[in-house]
This record gives C-alpha cells, sequence and structure tokens, in this order.
C-alpha cells in the first residue's frame, strides 16, 4: 500500500482501513501460532501498513497543545 494512495482517502476510509488491517494481523498471528501461516512476510507489511495509516491519521489531527 503506497502511501501517496493513502493520502487521497478520507478520515473515516483510512479508519475503516486500518480496522480491516487489525483483524488481518489478528489472523496472520494467529494463523502463525497454529503453524498454518504461509507467507511469514505478511505480518510485516500489515504491521507497516498500520504504521502509515496512524502516521496519516496523527498528521490529519490539530495540535491541542498549541
Amino acid at each position: 500500500m503506497k502511501t501517496k494512495d493513502l493520502r487521497l482517502l478520507s478520515e473515516g476510509e483510512l479508519l475503516e482501513k486500518k480496522k480491516q488491517l487489525s483483524e488481518e494481523l489478528f489472523n496472520l498471528r494467529f494463523q502463525h501460532a497454529t503453524g498454518q501461516l504461509e507467507n511469514v512476510m505478511r505480518m510485516p507489511q500489515v504491521k507497516r501498513d498500520i504504521a502509515r495509516l496512524k502516521t496519516i491519521l496523527r498528521e490529519r489531527t490539530p495540535n491541542k497543545g498549541k
């Protein structure tokens, strides 16, 4: 998932995407624990995508302390 593509999404779409990725990460962790995970590199990819989403959402929130 590209950062420039994420920046085009609305805040609601970003939150929905974050929810979907969090669910996917949960499922990947479950598969990993049971030995059913085929693509182990998907876990770091999903974590990175969640971090990108959080960063973009954080950039969009106004600074309350300033």
